[in-house]
């Protein structure tokens, strides 16, 4: 009978125990937030790792387990499905004009560039070239694209922030070294139809050059150029061209969403951490270009110089120089003939 009770005792501590389990279980859910974060092609490595740092951090803050989920794609396609009810809590996308199509469907703050430091953006870029090992084609200058027998490889401008801005750095290598517009559009139409193939996103982009082995030339993210390298085991090179655009990912928390799923705070306590040291050394060590000084300086160290040009060089501002360049039957449709 001893032997009876002690298992019965047992048991209900075993009951008791996992009861408490449950509880605490429970009480611990109820502090857990979960983050979505859209994102363009090429940046999961970098979210990764910001992700890494900032949850611990939260959590010692704010007394909440943050998960962070991400979303990746062509930057134009990611604003389309956050506008169609991907429920986005924060959008870190390529190019400004993106997140201004989510601001005009009303699900964020038509301000949103004034709530954060930069003009809300945490980190520039730019396009670089990527070629094969030792630059047979012998590729230096955005002229040099255009010479018989070089392919070009470049993902489709009307889904990808990288194909608008490689569109725009060779519209203003010829238009920002005294280029009449003219000229930009013939160069431009001719660098077109030595494009083999137009991909949805960055990162496709990068599979078609690099594992594919399609293409002499890929017009990429200065970020993903380095990636490539790494990745392909030496079997490709990054060119810096003397001229090439800025470019200014920016970021912002959707208004309509954080609020309908009580993430607000989570929300921008996330972007801001992007401004931290912390962030900026992350960022500076995926080949972002870090938008605090010192960062910024360590950055460029032994870089080639490469002069930068702002989007006020090709339009009003992001949004204007888009609906110039890729609305329905503009500049870009009427010098690309899909083939």
């Amino acid at each position: 009978m001893r032997i009876k009770k002690e298992i019965r005792l047992t048991l209900f501590k075993l009951v008791v125990a996992l009861v408490g389990a449950v509880g605490f279980a429970y009480a611990a859910g109820a502090e857990t937030q979960n983050l979505l974060n859209v994102s363009y092609d090429p940046t999961r490595e970098l979210y990764r790792d910001i992700n890494a740092a900032f949850i611990p951090e939260y959590k010692a803050k704010a007394a909440t387990d943050l998960t962070i989920k991400q979303s990746h794609g062509g930057s134009g396609s990611q604003a389309r499905a956050v506008v169609d009810g991907l429920e986005a809590d924060v959008v870190t996308l390529a190019i400004p004009s993106d997140v201004d199509q989510i601001a005009k469907a009303g699900l964020l703050d038509k301000d949103w560039r004034k709530r954060l430091p930069n003009d809300g953006s945490a980190y520039n870029s730019t396009i670089v070239f990527v070629v094969r090992k030792g630059n047979p084609k012998n590729v230096h200058d955005w002229p040099d694209l255009v010479r018989e027998g070089i392919e070009i490889i470049t993902p489709n401008p009307k889904t990808s922030g990288n194909g608008q801005l490689s569109l725009w750095a060779a519209w203003g290598s010829v238009t920002q070294r005294g280029g009449s517009e003219a000229e930009a559009a013939r160069f431009v139409t001719q660098l077109y139809k030595q494009v083999p193939v137009l991909d949805a996103g960055a990162r496709g982009s990068t599979t078609t050059f690099v594992q594919k082995g399609i293409g002499d030339v890929h017009l990429t993210w200065e970020n993903e150029a380095y990636l490539e390298v790494q990745e392909a085991e030496g079997s490709v090179e990054i060119v810096y061209p003397p001229i090439s655009i800025l470019a200014t990912p920016p970021l912002a928390w959707v208004d309509a969403n954080v609020k309908r799923h009580g993430t607000e705070a989570a929300a921008r306590a996330y972007l801001e951490f992007l401004y931290t040291p912390k962030a900026q050394e992350i960022i500076a060590k995926h080949h972002y270009r870090p938008t605090e000084p010192a960062a910024l300086a360590r950055f460029q160290a032994g870089l080639p110089k490469i002069e930068l040009f702002p989007i006020t060089a090709l339009g009003k501002d992001w949004s204007d120089a888009k609906d110039r360049f890729f609305g329905e039957g503009k500049i870009f449709d009427s010098i690309y003939k899909p083939k």
